[in-house]
């Protein structure tokens, strides 16, 4: 796209329909009103929490009524911000929604301290005496693994009431990058104006006119300059809060917390690095092949993104790649494939990049309600495997909800990005085996590299850069904005060994909105990994294996992470899900190698 439509001009068939939460805001402010109401019956329990098995049951409805109801008012309110990031209307529903789940998280604060003055053999008791306890066994499991981090009860309210606060950093830096800064406009390939966006780079970067993807890139990281201080800043004060909570809870450092909350060891973490960077000559190689491919004596940052398939993707049409993601995931079953077409006719997904909308993509939604997809849709082979990508998310939230009860309804990051990577390995083996137009076939094993390169490799990247930046900031060393950007041109070296690095490069941590979320990324390379065993897994044995993921993903979080991996057939606690990974990449890489 040329320009950025707006809102309005856009068909409501192509918009996601939040009614299924709210019939309008009137209807969202009842819901605040009533459930606001409610924290002080709530805080009437503090003390009393397991004076009876009863008593215990009661709280924890009470809660799970309190915050199902916050997850609703919230989404509901972010979504809305999100179709216009500028509309201070939704701004200040959002912000409104924050307040009310911190208050409700204030409110509930002492439950789970007080659950942790028992032992394990009185909370037996009372699931004895209360056999409707039982459901809540695998909670009561991780709140007491929980006790040597957990404050008094004074002390956890205080927490909760600062999580506003805490979060300020990635706040102004999301209201900074998708309201306030205005990404210029470049001459064409063709002549004309082409307006830079956040939710367009990365296909700008793609464009077979090496020119016009160098004035691009110089242009989008020179408008990130004018901002290096505003986001240095951020971006060290997310850092300082991550490692000031995590001293708050007891723990060494931000990254032991991080992983600690879903019960991840810090192995993981380390082996995931220590396995992707022993492997990074795998990388070079696909970067010496880009290099070949271009026909350039030196790569160059803004060759990166770049295919190295012939000429600009294939257009993909949003309806022609609902087809291929529909048929891509028979494997799984036909009621899976048939749910997941139903809901792209529900109007799961908010499709196409309006003005001022939120960037990127996610999967959103609530127990209590349909899922829902923010898109950016490009028409073209990558946003098919975003698409791809996010149906995995809402189908894995579909399944689990209608599994299991409110209290394991949620899933931790680290089995999510399971779900969306299976759907793009699917994606990519359904297209290879159907699609007979050779320049689509290219594309595709092209895309799916480059899928590769970024999550498995990039984000591993990332993981190091982070926990580096963390670590000096644990040293007493200043995070200013050079520091930073010398700490990333360190890592970029390292990874993009045959490619030339300029300056600019050096900031592309600034533009990299999980940053704040500590020790988030690193879940997307891990999950890579497991989703590639998991489909390799499906393809050899058939229905067998596709009834232990379909299993994985009913579970919801029953179980710890690596636990419920357990259930599709994988360990992530070894190195061998993350190696069969790059053996697969590698494989990719020589396929295209002798292609050419």
């Amino acid at each position: 796209m040329s320009s950025v439509p707006e809102r309005s001009e856009i068909d409501d068939a192509y918009t996601w329909d939040l009614t299924d939460l709210f019939a309008d805001d009137e209807a969202w402010e009842a819901a605040y009103e009533e459930t606001d109401a409610k924290l002080e019956e709530l805080s009437a329990y503090e003390g009393r929490v397991t004076e009876s098995a009863a008593t215990l049951e009661d709280v924890l409805e009470l809660r799970e009524s309190i915050m199902r109801s916050v997850s609703n008012v919230t989404a509901y309110a972010r979504m809305r911000k999100d179709e216009d990031t500028t509309d201070q209307t939704y701004q200040a529903l959002t912000a409104r929604a924050g307040s009310l789940a911190a208050d409700a998280s204030s409110a509930a604060s002492y439950i789970d301290p007080e659950i942790q003055e028992l032992d394990r053999e009185a909370v037996g008791e009372l699931i004895d005496e209360n056999p409707a306890l039982e459901r809540y066994e695998h909670y009561f499991d991780d709140t007491l693994r929980m006790k040597p981090h957990t404050r008094s009860a004074e002390i956890e309210a205080l927490l909760a009431d600062l999580s506003e606060v805490t979060g300020a950093a990635g706040d102004v830096y999301n209201m900074l990058t998708n309201a306030d800064m205005e990404f210029p406009t470049v001459e064409g390939p063709e002549g004309g104006e082409r307006r830079i966006t956040l939710s367009n780079f990365t296909t700008l970067q793609k464009h077979p006119d090496r020119a016009f993807r160098r004035r691009v890139y110089e242009a989008f990281y020179d408008e990130w300059a004018a901002y290096r201080n505003s986001v240095g800043t951020a971006y060290k004060n997310s850092v300082k809060a991550d490692e000031k909570l995590a001293a708050a809870r007891r723990y060494d450092s931000a990254r032991e917390g991080s992983l600690d909350g879903p019960n991840v060891p810090v192995s993981v973490y380390d082996t995931l690095v220590e396995t992707v960077e022993s492997n990074l000559d795998v990388l070079h190689r696909h970067a010496e092949l880009k290099r070949d491919a271009l026909g350039v004596d030196e790569l160059r940052m803004w060759d990166l993104y770049a295919p190295i398939a012939d000429g600009e993707s294939p257009e993909i049409e949003y309806e022609r790649a609902k087809e291929h993601v529909v048929d891509a995931v028979e494997p799984l079953g036909e009621p899976y494939r048939d749910r997941m077409a139903e809901g792209l006719e529900s109007r799961w997904v908010d499709v196409y990049e309006t003005a001022n909308k939120q960037s990127g993509a996610y999967s959103g939604g609530t127990y209590d309600s349909q899922p829902y997809i923010l898109m950016n849709y490009q028409d073209d082979i990558a946003s098919m495997y975003t698409l791809a990508h996010e149906l995995g998310h809402s189908m894995h939230s579909e399944l689990t909800s209608d599994e299991q009860p409110y209290v394991y309804s949620g899933y931790e990051i680290f089995v999510a990005e399971v779900a969306s990577t299976v759907n793009e390995a699917l994606l990519t083996r359904h297209l290879l085996e159907t699609v007979a137009d050779e320049r689509v076939r290219r594309h595709v094993l092209d895309e799916y590299l480059e899928r590769f390169r970024s999550t498995l490799f990039r984000q591993t990247m990332f993981a190091d850069f982070e926990h580096r930046a963390h670590e000096l900031e644990r040293e007493g060393e200043a995070l200013t904005p050079d520091r930073l950007d010398e700490l990333y041109r360190e890592r970029k070296a390292d990874y993009y060994e045959p490619a030339a690095l300029d300056d600019r490069i050096a900031r592309e941590w600034m533009r990299i909105p999980h940053f704040y979320r500590a020790y988030y990324v690193y879940q997307y390379a891990t999950g890579i990994s497991a989703a590639n065993a998991i489909v390799d897994r499906i393809a050899t044995e058939g229905e067998p294996a596709a009834a232990d993921y379909r299993e994985f993903l009913r579970s919801g979080s029953r179980e710890y992470p690596l636990e419920l991996l357990e259930t599709a057939g994988i360990d992530m606690s070894s190195a061998a899900p993350v190696e069969s990974a790059i053996g697969t990449y590698e494989e990719m890489v020589s396929e295209f190698e002798s292609l050419l």
